[in-house]
């Protein structure tokens, strides 16, 4: 009896000792499973979601300016951006036009994203407005499969101080990947106009975007997102081509520049201890 006894406290005590370097292991392995996540997974997630949110709003100035550009009688104007799948239809009303943007079951754009569903946008039918708020909103929406909720109201600027047309932002969207990975953003933008106005060729427009949001990835991370150097946009690329973004989590701050110009998925990660790595961006593999 007394030997069994002795036997069951030493097995107890093995068990207990290795309990406890499994939970030392644990705890020092979390960290580098956190940062890892920060630095790689979730920086990409977040990018994506750009993509999508920028897209989007996108699509709504590109239908307002086709609208302007024909009540201002300035210049000839016919966007190749939306192709004949998409329909819209247009209800005046006493003050508004309400502007009603359905992409079907799945319609393909000219850069070869996918989307399905309806986008409602909403403004003044004054269109000799210096000034004009876009109110933008979603109904059973995708883009590349993923599903999106959420509004933006844009402040759209005829000509800034550099005589370039400019939109200022406030946005929310929430968006379900098909694998079941979610992801929340919310924050304020604004993106100048600076190439291709007006040319009716989407392929050569440039944006210059700025701004700062919050998101929240697929495990639970928030993210303050704030822009350094303003990151330019040529529609003709899907990633951005050059800028400086800071990322930021809790008091740890990291930085992403996206390169020199170059129309590349490569972007330079600056981790809080300084270090640097070249990361690949995925924004949706066509």
């Amino acid at each position: 009896m007394k030997k069994s006894l002795k036997t069951l406290n030493y097995a107890g005590g093995m068990l207990l000792a290795a309990a406890l370097l499994f939970s030392c292991n644990k705890e020092e392995s979390s960290p580098v499973a956190e940062t890892e996540n920060f630095e790689v997974a979730e920086l990409k997630v977040s990018d994506e979601s750009e993509l999508i949110s920028e897209e989007i709003m996108n699509i709504a100035e590109d239908v307002y300016m086709a609208d302007e550009a024909q009540a201002m009688a300035k210049f000839s104007y016919n966007s190749d951006f939306l192709p004949d799948c998409v329909t819209i239809t247009t209800v005046i009303t006493s003050t508004s036009k309400e502007r009603t943007i359905d992409f079907g079951e799945g319609c393909e754009l000219p850069n070869g994203n996918v989307l399905s569903g309806i986008i409602f946008l909403s403004y003044s039918k004054d269109m000799e407005l210096a000034t004009n708020t876009l109110s933008l909103s979603l109904e059973n929406f995708t883009f590349n499969g993923v599903a999106i909720e959420g509004a933006a109201s844009i402040l759209r600027m005829r000509a800034n101080e550099n005589g370039n047309p400019q939109s200022d932002a406030d946005a929310s969207f929430s968006a379900t990947w098909p694998n079941g990975e979610t992801a929340s953003f919310t924050g304020e933008r604004t993106r100048e106009w600076i190439e291709g106005y007006g040319s009716g060729f989407w392929g050569d427009n440039v944006y210059l975007i700025s701004g700062k949001g919050t998101f929240i990835g697929p495990m639970g991370n928030v993210f303050v997102k704030e822009t350094v150097t303003p990151l330019r946009r040529e529609l003709a690329c899907r990633f951005i081509v050059s800028g400086v973004l800071n990322l930021s989590r809790n008091d740890a701050t990291a930085s992403l520049d996206f390169g020199d110009g170059s129309c590349d998925a490569k972007g330079i990660l600056t981790r809080p201890d300084g270090t640097t790595e070249e990361i690949f961006l995925r924004r949706f593999k066509n």
